[in-house]
């Protein structure tokens, strides 16, 4: 009896071993493990390069915005400064509060904290301050047009709507298609016509939703290939331009830009010595260039068609 017990025993170890091991290689088929160091894209190569580097000296840098004109907005720790195209200082203002994102609507700029919005008028006044919406809030992105301002909460995982007097009109997360966000990174697109593209970076795509938070279309999958978003935390910025986006990445670290319905176009950067788990937030007033504002050693840099 103890013998029949025994070899009982084995067999059971045994199967439980089999078992083990095809649950294992089917996980890892589905969730193939992420790296985080650069791949070679010289295949493909990049079609952009630096024609410009520019360092503020204003302390550490987080943002970046253009104007309808042309000019640049810069957003840091301490400071919102502007410049014009050539990179002539305009104005700047210090701030006492770190700058964690930046937007223009107009000739009005709106500067995010962690808990609040700046408004700065075209001459680099604060005008007002909403907030703070919640305690303990890290806003990680802001966009506004003509008639609303969005901003995303990357601790609530909420996208925030408000109307141009901060009365928060809708908040969405909180109920419905979730945002799943691993990381402070939650960038939101509000459009002249009240689309807003968000990154649900945790799903590793694009979502484009109406005002009322209802999923109208998504672009994006996860993947190390140039039209896919590796790691768990991308797209970690992304901006609208009139052929489609740039988006920029984490842990592989490159700009690329995709066509209107989020289909790959070219690489803007990729073989780089940037920074992999810190990002470049990006802005464009055209299309024609790119500025990157780089956190880990606060330049900018500039972008242009080789």
């Amino acid at each position: 009896m103890n013998k029949r017990w025994s070899t009982l025993l084995v067999v059971v170890i045994i199967l439980t071993f089999i078992g083990y091991m095809v649950y294992d290689v089917a996980l890892k088929k589905e969730n193939p493990p992420v790296t985080s160091v650069n791949i070679d894209s010289s295949e493909i190569g990049d079609s952009w390069l630096v024609s410009n580097v520019f360092d503020p000296g204003l302390g550490k840098l987080k943002s970046v915005a253009t104007t309808g004109i042309g000019d640049i907005v810069l957003g840091g720790e301490s400071f919102v400064a502007q410049y014009n195209a050539d990179l002539k200082s305009l104005w700047t203002l210090n701030t006492e509060k770190p700058v964690t994102a930046l937007s223009v609507s107009g000739d009005t700029i709106f500067a995010s904290t962690f808990e609040t919005i700046m408004i700065i008028s075209p001459k680099g006044k604060l005008i007002s301050e909403w907030g703070p919406f919640e305690d303990s809030s890290i806003i990680a992105s802001v966009s506004a047009n003509k008639s609303m301002v969005a901003f995303s909460d990357a601790r609530k995982k909420t996208v925030t709507l408000l109307d141009k007097k901060g009365i928060v009109k809708k908040i969405m997360g909180t109920s419905g298609e979730p945002f799943i966000i691993p990381s402070f990174y939650f960038e939101v697109e509000l459009t002249s016509d009240n689309l807003l593209y968000i990154a649900n970076t945790g799903k590793s795509r694009v979502e484009i939703r109406n005002t009322d938070g209802s999923i109208t279309g998504t672009f994006g999958e996860p993947g190390t290939g140039p039209g896919e978003f590796c790691g768990c935390c991308n797209p970690a910025h992304f901006v609208i331009i009139p052929e489609g986006f740039i988006t920029a990445e984490k842990g592989i670290n490159r700009i690329k830009i995709l066509n209107k319905k989020g289909g790959f176009v070219e690489l803007v950067s990729s073989v780089n010595k940037f920074a992999p788990p810190l990002p470049l937030d990006i802005a464009s007033p055209d299309g024609k260039v790119i500025y990157g504002a780089n956190p880990a050693d606060s330049k900018l840099y500039i972008f242009k068609r080789k």
